[in-house]
């Protein structure tokens, strides 16, 4: 009873437009405080205990290393750089922004701030390149979404974080299914690119435009080898590469492609010390909703009920899916994970997933619920871009949504996707 009066509670102040780490961390504290009586001392202490980690130091570094990759021209850069090998065929400039999605997503680690990054070049790009302005944005939304699960991803170093797995296997583990997810979208992007005719197409390859566009973008293509390359060889752990990154970036912005100054470097840094913030905030109340979840006993009680029930990992995971498919459409990826990972996690253990394996499925599961309304972050930043209205960057979506989902039944069925490497 107290259980679903307290998610009662949290789903009313979220209603209300109250901030999901406040709303969190106003009905844990006050639980643990009225309910089980513990000191205000022992509740703050639990709720720094949730940020003290040495792994979530990589997530302000990350952040900020993205944003300032995000300054200037530089999709253009490498869209362009993509392009001018793949426009001799029809649909090859949106291959080329598929393409670039890659890079952007193993340069900042999320949705959002892929579809940031790549939406101010595409826009200027594609239609010019007779591509319909919707499809653009459309395309852009979707490509966004695999910033969360190309390394280095900020969902796989919360779960990380959260329930206690090696977040450099984590990254390893998303490399397969992020390329296939890349191949999925890219093949769509081509299929409904020639079947609508859009794409102005030259005759050969333009390797004479790459060699002269290469050392411009070779800079910034070194960036995706120098985080994903060092944590693969063990050379450095994700917090000691996020800061070379970031250093790598300003360095980038202000000595190299000189697209900032220190005043955007300044502008920059306040800007990701504000959603970085916003993320320890979430987990601050996650941290004080899993005490007192653990002190109730409510993951233990699921977790016998699931060993005892003998349910079949399938039956499993079809369950988590729909659940977190819904769920994802009124809550962010960030407060997905830190609500329902200390939850889910040990009742995959239960039924024996792979954990790595479900983390993997989990963050696929985040990256669809960047798409759906009535949250659906990434539509809405495409909307604010391309001022056309979310509805009908919507409709150009549901297209890309159902590869979307088949590459997310793939990923569930397959396990060795995303353990291969590993």
């Amino acid at each position: 009873m107290t259980v679903a009066l307290a998610i009662l509670a949290l789903l009313a102040l979220i209603a209300a437009g109250i901030h999901v780490g406040i709303a969190l961390g106003i009905i844990a504290a006050g639980l643990m405080l009225f309910s089980f009586n513990i000191p205000a001392v022992l509740i703050a202490q639990t709720a720094w205990g949730s940020i003290d980690s040495y792994a979530l130091v990589a997530i302000p570094f990350f952040i900020f290393s993205g944003n300032l990759m995000s300054q200037g021209n530089l999709a253009l850069v490498i869209m362009n750089l993509v392009a001018s090998v793949v426009r001799c065929f029809k649909g090859g400039v949106a291959l080329a922004l598929a393409v670039s999605s890659m890079f952007f997503a193993a340069v900042n680690g999320s949705s959002v701030a892929c579809a940031v990054a790549l939406g101010p070049a595409a826009v200027k790009l594609l239609p010019n390149e007779g591509y319909d302005a919707r499809f653009s944005a459309s395309l852009i939304a979707v490509c966004g979404t695999l910033g969360l699960m190309i390394p280095p991803s900020l969902s796989f170093i919360l779960i990380g974080s959260i329930v206690g797995m090696p977040i450099p296997d984590l990254f390893i583990a998303g490399i397969v299914p992020g390329l296939l997810e890349l191949s999925l979208l890219a093949l769509g992007t081509v299929l409904i690119s020639r079947r609508r005719g859009y794409g102005i197409v030259q005759d050969r390859p333009d390797w004479a435009g790459f060699r002269k566009a290469l050392p411009s973008a070779s800079g910034a293509l070194l960036m995706p080898v120098l985080i994903i390359g060092t944590i693969y060889a063990g050379l450095f752990t994700p917090t000691e590469v996020s800061a070379l990154a970031a250093i790598y970036a300003a360095l980038l912005v202000l000595v190299v492609y000189r697209t900032a100054d220190v005043f955007a470097i300044w502008r920059t840094l306040r800007e990701s010390v504000k959603q970085t913030v916003m993320i320890y905030g979430i987990l601050l109340g996650s941290g004080l909703l899993t005490a007192m979840l653990t002190r109730l006993g409510l993951a233990a009680e699921l977790t016998r009920f699931v060993s005892e029930a003998d349910v079949s990992p399938f039956v499993f995971l079809l369950t988590v899916n729909i659940l977190l498919i819904i769920v994802g459409m009124f809550l962010d990826g960030v407060s997905m994970i830190v609500l329902l990972s200390p939850i889910l996690f040990p009742l995959s253990n239960a039924v024996g997933i792979n954990p790595i394996h479900f983390a993997v499925i989990m963050t696929a599961l985040v990256e669809i619920a960047t798409l759906p309304p009535p949250v659906g972050l990434n539509l809405f930043v495409m909307s604010k871009i391309t001022k056309i209205p979310v509805h009908e960057i919507i409709q150009g979506v549901l297209p890309f949504y159902g590869i979307r989902l088949f590459g997310l039944l793939l990923i569930n069925a397959v396990p060795a996707l995303s353990l291969m490497l590993l």
